[in-house]
């Protein structure tokens, strides 16, 4: 039992991970293709506010406040009861809104219908466009050598 729970839970951070970061024009496309919109009552509707980002020197180093960040927020609540909650970057009301739904949608019945029309093309989107991204990068890239004296 406890595995799959552990799993559920893994599964929801990388969807909900993949919603916060997902540029709000992809995201926004991909929603409006969904015709099977379930109605929903607002827990918190969308605000926006701030949260503090904190960084890891070396990634395991002491933690450290890097800065502010502006997100927004909100929860929905299914007919059927199922929660969903909506955090993303910026101050799209629309796109918390968004990931909200998208968030309590994959707990039901058609998260697999859900998964196959918003989250894996989402998904695929945002890796090719950091794929391109490292590929520019690598494209600067600096090879540094040193050649060896004859006096060792």
């Amino acid at each position: 039992m406890t595995n799959q729970t552990e799993i559920a839970t893994q599964a929801r951070k990388e969807w909900m991970g993949l919603l916060a970061r997902a540029p709000d024009d992809a995201l926004m496309t991909l929603w409006d293709g969904i015709q099977d919109r379930p109605s929903f009552e607002w827990l918190r509707s969308p605000e926006v506010g701030g949260v503090m980002v904190r960084g890891r020197t070396g990634a395991t180093g002491a933690p450290f406040n890097l800065g502010e960040m502006t997100v927004t927020r909100c929860s929905v609540v299914l007919q059927d009861g199922t929660v969903g909650h909506g955090y993303v970057q910026g101050r799209s009301k629309p796109k918390a809104e968004a990931a909200a739904l998208i968030d309590a949608m994959m707990q039901t019945s058609s998260a697999d219908e859900l998964k196959a029309k918003l989250i894996n093309p989402l998904q695929a989107q945002m890796q090719k466009t950091k794929t391109a991204r490292a590929a520019k990068a690598a494209a600067t890239k600096v090879e540094f050598f040193t050649l060896v004296r004859g006096e060792d």
